[in-house]
C-alpha cells in the first residue's frame, strides 16, 4: 500500500505578542516513525517527515553503504501501517548478500544518525577522498547557494521548524533540494533524488541549513561531492573528516560573511588567500 500523509498540520495556540495575547492557529510539521526494512528484517527506525519515501529509502541506503549504486536494489515498498510507514526494500543478490554479511555485525536499529552501527570502528568509517574533483566556487557561489535554498523550503515557509538539504551547482543554482525535521534525513532525501536522476555528486556543493556534524561529512563524500556549506557550525571531527577526505567545509554562513575550514583553494574567487 502507498503511503501518502500530510506533511503539516494546523494547530491552535496562544501567542504572546508586545501588544498582547490571543489565540491563534499555526501550521506545525508532522513526524512518523520510518522503518527501513531489508529482506524483511528492520533495520533501522527514524523519526521523519511523512514525504519523499522512497528517495529516503534510496538515500539512506546509499549513503550508509548498505549499496554501491541505485541498481542493486531491486524494489522499494512503501507501507503505511497507521503508527508509523515501513518501507521495504529488497535487494539483487549480491548487494544482499553483502548486507547480510554486514547484518550479522549490527546490534539492531537505532534511531540516530549513525544507525545501526554498535562499533566504533564503523562509526568512524573512512569516507572516500573527494580531492580529484574538479569543482570550484567563488565567494559568489557560497553567499548565492544559501539565498537559493531559502527560497525552495516550502515546508520551512510554512512551519520554521524543518531543515533542507540543497544541490548547488555553478551557473544553475540550486538543482535539488529536500526537507525534512531530521538534518540527516533531509541529507538522505536529497542524496537519494540526486541518485534517481542521475544527477553527478561531483558537478556540485552540498548546501545544508544545520550545523556539520561527521556523518553530514561522510553522507556527502557518499554522494560524491567535494563541498558542503552550512548556516551553522562545524563539529572538530567533522573538520578533521573533511581535512582528510579533501573535502571544502564551508560554515556559518551568514549574508556576505562565512568560513571556510578546510581546503580554501576550491573557493577561488571573491576571498584573500592571505591575511597580514
Amino acid at each position: 500500500m502507498n503511503a501518502r500523509r500530510k506533511a503539516t498540520t494546523q494547530v491552535s495556540r496562544l501567542a504572546r505578542r508586545a501588544v498582547g495575547t490571543t489565540a491563534a492557529d499555526r501550521m506545525v510539521p508532522e513526524e512518523t516513525p520510518v522503518a527501513f526494512s531489508f529482506a524483511g528484517t528492520t533495520h533501522a527506525v527514524m523519526m521523519a517527515s511523512p514525504a519523499d519515501f522512497e528517495d529516503f529509502a534510496l538515500g539512506f541506503s546509499l549513503t550508509e553503504g548498505i549499496i554501491a549504486a541505485p541498481e542493486e536494489i531491486e524494489a522499494i515498498e512503501v507501507e503505511d501501517h497507521g503508527a508509523g510507514i515501513d518501507i521495504q526494500i529488497r535487494l539483487k543478490d549480491q548487494a544482499n548478500t553483502r548486507f547480510e554479511a554486514r547484518r550479522r555485525r549490527l546490534a539492531g536499529p537505532v534511531g540516530c544518525g549513525l544507525c545501526g552501527i554498535e562499533s566504533i570502528e564503523e562509526a568512524m568509517r573512512s569516507v572516500d577522498t573527494v580531492g580529484a574533483s574538479k569543482l570550484t566556487l567563488d565567494a559568489d557561489d557560497i553567499v548565492r547557494s544559501v539565498k537559493l535554498l531559502s527560497k525552495v523550503q516550502p515546508l520551512h515557509t510554512e512551519t520554521g521548524a524543518v531543515h533542507a538539504a540543497g544541490f548547488y551547482v555553478p551557473g544553475k543554482g540550486i538543482v535539488m533540494a529536500r526537507e525534512d525535521v531530521g538534518r540527516h534525513n533531509a541529507l538522505d532525501k536529497l542524496a537519494g533524488a540526486l541518485a534517481r536522476v542521475g544527477i553527478d555528486g561531483a558537478s556540485g556543493a552540498v548546501v545544508v541549513t544545520s550545523r556539520v556534524s561527521v556523518e553530514m561529512v561522510q553522507k556527502t563524500a557518499a554522494i560524491g561531492s567535494a563541498c558542503i556549506i552550512a548556516v551553522s557550525a562545524p563539529t572538530a571531527l567533522a573538520i578533521r573528516t573533511a581535512q582528510e577526505a579533501g573535502m571544502t567545509l564551508v560554515a556559518l554562513v551568514r549574508g556576505d560573511d562565512f568560513d571556510i575550514f578546510t581546503h580554501p583553494d576550491r573557493v577561488v574567487r571573491g576571498v584573500a588567500k592571505h591575511v597580514a
